[in-house]
């Protein structure tokens, strides 16, 4: 088949694209190409639009959401069996002290879900989703690969080394930039992947009717339940062969997951919806604000209207319309057509449509509440890594069985499981019969309950401490306080994860415009990167103020020597005040509307 060039992107000669402006930059239609060649074409009327989708085939949208959680059940394994154990590595196999071990995980998680900004980026401007997925998950598996080989060959030496008993012996020089180039590209492939397979998962629901509605809304709850499916065998098995040393063994198992998971996110490639991407939305912020200042001086005349094309599609290609409101009216100032305006061409950077006007509101509406979500990442983060030193000094033992402390985080995943089942099947329902909301709690509502029960975990770690240190006996690295303490901060974490990640996503995913839908779900995994890095800011601040004077600090390489507990409910603290600053913003924001009508929605999204 002849394949014919149309304005910047690639389509069949004959193939009908809605005739739409876009204000970005041009996109590449390689993806679409390559989409285009696996998939075949039909067109469907609705009302008086044509909508573009895939012929989905013998496949149904049940059998495609159940693949999109298998791959991200097996994709999850893979990154968990290295990330759940990663802070007990670098101690024992690289000889790196608590702080600093603890630092750079923390610096190495913040990095995992940074790259889900790139990843975002790419998939709402030039790629698309699907394209997106599969080219990270293929960096995931290079990296795992790598990283199996790197410790198979040279850092585990003598073998069997690094079960906390056996001492590894020194490394050479060059092995070290190899474990660090590995270990960042599994960050640079799971972060980038995992925002937009969210997003990819959404475009699946087609329609605007409650039950579609109800139907997205349990896909982000049991999306982030395959999630913890995925963990939960990586917290369990492979933690415990990689506890006892089989490093490299647990590092292959995480490859044949993440290589099965690519396999099965291709196996569906023929039944998906695909959503064309809008371009690069940073230049059409860039024009709201340029023609908003080139026109500050300018009013808007009575009577007048804003600019926005005809149709019942906007501007931006593939997205739908946005009403008007009311807030930050400087930037209505874009949309003001003046004389000069009227004479030829319009220019893009004197002149944008309200809904890019709006585009740039709701970025700006989102940023008070995504910045609330970090300190809660704060809470988060410390599972990975204090809270895993924390256990790897109390007593850990079931007989002559020695529990990794890392396999603690199974009581994290388990209380995310239950508390999902019973947030769905028990609390929605009372909730949405109280409060008519079909949904139970809103989103905003769901976040701030996760606040305070994250809260919680940090004083019941705190408080776990204090009584670890009081069971310290002289002379001995492990406390006679039994590992099982720790249950409570876990499974506080764990319900908290229900309510505050789950409602990040949803909405996130639902605020955001329709030409960066896979930003918007990324703020989520942006908020736990900058968490982590805040985390790791935190600890190097306490440690600078706390171990001064020959003190040994809150957090020193001798967790009996320090006091853990007051860093634990210092975090708390800042959760607490942040959950006062989220009310206000909570309270201030406005939600998106999108749309004329029903039959608007429906037409306006525009799908290859």
């Amino acid at each position: 088949m002849t394949i014919g060039f149309t304005g910047t992107e690639f389509f069949p000669p004959n193939f009908p694209v809605a005739d739409t402006q876009s204000s970005g930059s041009p996109e590449s239609g390689i993806p679409e190409l390559l989409v285009f060649s696996l998939v075949k074409f039909r067109k469907r009327q609705k009302g008086s639009g044509v909508d573009n989708i895939l012929e989905v085939g013998a496949e149904n949208n049940e059998d495609i959401i159940i693949k999109k959680k298998a791959n991200q059940a097996l994709t999850t394994l893979a990154f968990f069996g290295v990330g759940v154990n990663l802070v007990l590595f670098l101690t024992r196999v690289m000889e790196q002290s608590n702080a600093t071990a603890a630092n750079n995980v923390s610096i190495w998680t913040g990095t995992v879900y940074l790259c889900s900004l790139v990843g975002a980026f790419l998939s709402d401007s030039y790629w698309g989703r699907y394209i997106t997925c599969a080219l990270f998950q293929a960096v995931l598996v290079v990296g795992l690969i790598l990283l199996s080989l790197t410790s198979w060959f040279f850092l585990l030496s003598p073998r069997g080394c690094g079960d906390g008993k056996l001492e590894c012996g020194s490394k050479e020089t060059y092995a070290i930039p190899i474990f660090y180039l590995a270990i960042y590209l599994v960050a640079f492939g799971y972060g980038g992947h995992q925002p937009t397979l969210a997003t990819f998962g959404a475009d699946q629901f087609i329609g605007s009717d409650a039950k579609t509605t109800d139907d997205k809304s349990a896909f982000f709850c049991y999306f982030y339940f395959a999630l913890n499916v995925g963990s939960l065998f990586s917290n369990t098995i492979l933690v415990y062969y990689e506890d006892a040393g089989k490093w490299t063994l647990g590092f292959w198992a995480a490859t044949g997951s993440a290589v099965v998971g690519l396999i099965v996110f291709l196996a569906g490639t023929r039944g998906y919806e695909y959503i064309k991407p809008s371009g690069n939305p940073i230049p059409r912020v860039a024009q709201v604000f340029v023609a908003a200042g080139r026109k500050w001086k300018v009013s808007l005349t009575e009577g007048d209207g804003l600019y926005e094309v005809e149709g019942t599609q906007s501007a931006i290609k593939g997205s739908r319309k946005i009403r008007h409101t009311d807030e930050f009216t400087c930037l209505d100032k874009a949309a003001i057509m003046t004389e000069d305006d009227c004479c030829g061409p319009l220019d893009p950077w004197r002149v944008c449509s309200v809904t890019q006007v709006e585009e740039a509101k709701c970025i700006i509406r989102m940023l008070p509440i995504w910045l609330c979500t970090i300190v809660y990442s704060v809470v988060f983060t410390q599972m990975a890594s204090l809270f895993v030193e924390q256990g790897d000094v109390m007593y850990s033992h079931i007989g002559s069985f020695h529990l990794p402390a890392a396999s603690m985080s199974v009581f994290d995943i388990c209380s995310v499981l239950f508390c999902t089942g019973i947030y769905r099947q028990i609390l929605v329902p009372i909730a949405g019969r109280l409060s008519g909301n079909p949904k139970g709690l809103t989103e905003l509502q769901r976040m701030g309950v996760g606040l305070i029960i994250g809260m919680l975990a940090m004083f019941a770690a705190g408080l776990t401490e204090m009584e670890r240190l009081k069971r310290v006996v002289p002379g001995q690295p492990v406390s006679s306080l039994s590992i099982f303490w720790q249950i409570p901060q876990y499974v506080l974490v764990g319900a908290s994860e229900v309510f505050m990640y789950v409602g990040q996503l949803e909405f996130f995913n639902g605020q955001a415009p329709d030409g960066i839908k896979s930003f918007g779900s990324s703020l989520c995994m942006a908020s736990i990167s900058l968490g982590n890095f805040v985390s790791s800011l935190l600890v190097q601040m306490v440690m600078g103020i706390t171990a001064r004077n020959d003190m040994p600090g809150w957090i020193p390489e001798n967790l009996n020597e320090g006091h853990m507990d007051r860093f634990y409910f210092l975090i708390g603290v800042l959760t607490a005040l942040d959950f006062v600053i989220y009310i206000w913003c909570a309270k201030w924001y406005k939600c998106i509307k999108v749309g004329e009508d029903d039959e608007a929605k429906a037409n306006a999204v525009e799908r290859v």
